[in-house]
């Protein structure tokens, strides 16, 4: 347990564990970090101008592509997934945008409540909690849109507080369906590296993720994955943002670096775990994942509870 001691009257906080044996994370997320990757991350901070951070930089930035399914960059940024979404907001979105959304969770209306801090117009489209984002609605939205003042939709892949999963291919097929050029924004926070995801092949814009979930690593890090066409669309945002560039972040990953100061010891972990998925092998970890949530709906379903 949490335990406040005073050491020469500055308090410091610890973790009590006599008698209490390795703590064990049982929530949705953060979830907990395999010893590998703590012992990655147990090295001394490297100088992120010299040229073994480069290494590192030019390596993980590769690594991390078929992750998301991506040939395009993987923008990563210290910070948490909310600050992943903001980045990709200020980055492609102006004041006074439309945007769509659809209420699938907590997560999903977290999302619409940033939208509006930064002055956007979401329409937020109710859902039970239950299930997905449905397509159908998404295009029917989109199709009474002959303005196309809708600039962006999105949805959440992967909903951390329910569990329930959109169908990201078919969100994709319902935009084009209705001929609609708005770009397409998809959290998958806690899908990514659990679930298959397929960036380009679905055709997505941006992509929003976060350390703390199938990463296997302690939140900090956030992730901007994005296309030609969200980039091209940075060019014309007017949002104010400085820390969140994407044309600073690109340009200097390019060498291996990044323009302000990098979380290194989180990417020193991160390296170690893109090699742990990768010696699974990503369709063996999808199957694995798989296999436990069919387990867990069976045994819901076998305690007569309703799934």
């Amino acid at each position: 347990m949490t335990q406040i001691s005073q050491t020469n009257n500055n308090p410091r906080l610890h973790l009590n564990r006599i008698g209490q044996g390795r703590h064990f994370l049982q929530i949705p997320g953060p979830t907990n970090v395999p010893d590998r990757v703590l012992r990655a991350m147990d090295f001394p901070t490297i100088d992120h101008r010299g040229p073994e951070f480069q290494q590192l930089g030019l390596r993980l930035l590769n690594a991390i592509k078929p992750v998301f399914g991506t040939k395009n960059p993987v923008i990563i940024y210290p910070t948490s997934g909310t600050g992943a979404w903001e980045a990709a907001m200020v980055n492609v979105l102006s004041p006074g945008d439309v945007v769509l959304m659809s209420e699938t969770g907590q997560f999903a209306t977290l999302w619409k409540n940033l939208a509006l801090n930064l002055q956007l117009k979401p329409q937020f489209i109710e859902g039970d909690w239950r299930h997905g984002a449905n397509a159908n609605d998404i295009e029917a939205h989109l199709v009474k849109d002959t303005n196309h003042s809708i600039k962006a939709v999105c949805v959440v892949h992967n909903e951390t507080s329910t569990g329930v999963t959109t169908d990201i291919a078919a969100v994709r097929a319902a935009i084009d369906a209705a001929k609609h050029p708005a770009l397409l924004m998809v959290d998958t926070i806690s899908g990514l590296g659990s679930i298959e995801f397929k960036h380009d092949e679905w055709g997505i814009d941006i992509t929003i993720s976060g350390s703390q979930k199938g990463l296997m690593l302690p939140p900090g890090l956030g992730f901007n994955a994005v296309s030609d066409k969200a980039i091209l669309a940075s060019q014309h945002s007017t949002m104010p943002n400085a820390f969140w560039r994407w044309d600073d972040i690109i340009a200097a990953n390019k060498n291996g670096f990044w323009p302000s100061t990098p979380a290194t010891n989180l990417l020193y972990g991160l390296v170690e775990a893109l090699d742990m998925l990768n010696e699974e092998g990503l369709e063996h970890v999808f199957a694995r994942h798989q296999r436990h949530a069919e387990a867990t709906r069976r045994a819901v379903r076998a305690w007569g509870l309703v799934v």
